[in-house]
């Protein structure tokens, strides 16, 4: 066998070798993979229309706006829908809710075809029931400032008030019976929540809520503006349901009251009205309650200040 033959005619084809070619190429790819470290110019030069370019970026202060402005956005639909705080300023919820207290209200407990129970701590709008109708104001204004009191920024409008529900429509409620307590519908309700040495109500008082609407009271009677107090202004003291913003359900501020708003068993005794309703009190659309609002008779004037008041 001659070998050398073989390994002459095997000579030309070498250039063709794909092990060969294959070294051939790699080394050109490693430079210009990695051309900066033999020294060999960049083949993408520096006007090379080809080369690399930097992304333009917006600039900082633009992407933190457009952050912020959806953040506001996303919290404006929260509260406007799901939850909105609001800022107890006043002493006619206690003990329950202290002055300083920030609350989260459930806009979504009545939405869906519920309505307010007894027992229940409600933020509503008390315009018709517990204050007078006005005229609009700047329409600019107001919406800025609906828009900070709904991000927790502001107090809520002055005709927001907090409230326990007492009675529903139909109910027939009586202060006091002979034993100095409330009655609703007949049977004595046993108020725990009240402050402690407050009597349930002052003055006397017999009303038949209307359908539709609730009769509302604050846990310290003694400095609570509540429907006592406006039983001859429209509406009777009665606040319409439809009023209602939402249901008190927690304490988020300050961090060591961060709780739930207790519920009460107080009217789980108490039965539904009757079908033909109750005989008409004597002071169902009577002349207004003298009330014993401490520090004010006047609409909303026993708690001071805006927002949910009592």
């Amino acid at each position: 066998m001659d070998t050398e033959a073989q390994h002459t005619e095997r000579g030309p084809s070498s250039d063709t070798d794909p092990d060969r070619d294959s070294g051939t190429e790699e080394g050109p790819r490693s430079a210009r993979v990695s051309g900066d470290s033999g020294g060999g110019e960049d083949p993408a030069g520096p006007g090379d229309p080809a080369g690399p370019e930097e992304p333009e970026r917006a600039p900082s202060w633009r992407r933190t706006a457009l952050l912020g402005a959806a953040c506001v956005a996303f919290l404006l639909l929260l509260s406007h829908f799901v939850a909105q705080p609001f800022l107890i300023p006043s002493r006619s919820m206690e003990p329950t809710l202290r002055v300083g207290d920030r609350i989260l209200v459930n806009k979504l407990a009545y939405r869906f075809g519920d309505e307010p129970h007894r027992g229940d701590v409600v933020v509503f709008d008390g315009t018709g029931s517990f204050v007078r109708e006005e005229a609009a104001g700047d329409p600019v204004t107001g919406l800025l400032r609906d828009g900070a009191a709904a991000l927790g920024l502001a107090e809520p409008a002055e005709t927001d008030f907090v409230k326990r529900v007492v009675g529903t429509g139909g109910d027939r409620v009586v202060c006091c019976d002979e034993d100095g307590r409330l009655t609703v519908n007949g049977v004595t309700v046993v108020e725990r929540y009240l402050m402690p040495g407050d009597p349930p109500s002052g003055v006397p008082f017999d009303i038949v809520v209307p359908a539709d609407r609730l009769w509302v009271m604050g846990d310290h009677r003694s400095q609570s503006s509540d429907s006592r107090d406006h039983l001859g202004s429209p509406g009777g003291g009665m606040v319409p349901v439809d009023r209602v913003v939402g249901r008190a359900d927690w304490i988020v501020w300050p961090f060591g009251r961060w709780s739930g708003v207790a519920g009460t068993d107080a009217f789980d005794a108490v039965p539904a009205p009757p079908a033909g309703g109750h005989p008409t009190g004597p002071g169902a659309g009577g002349a207004p309650g003298t009330g014993d609002g401490g520090t004010g008779g006047g609409a909303g004037s026993g708690d001071g200040g805006a927002g949910p008041r009592g």
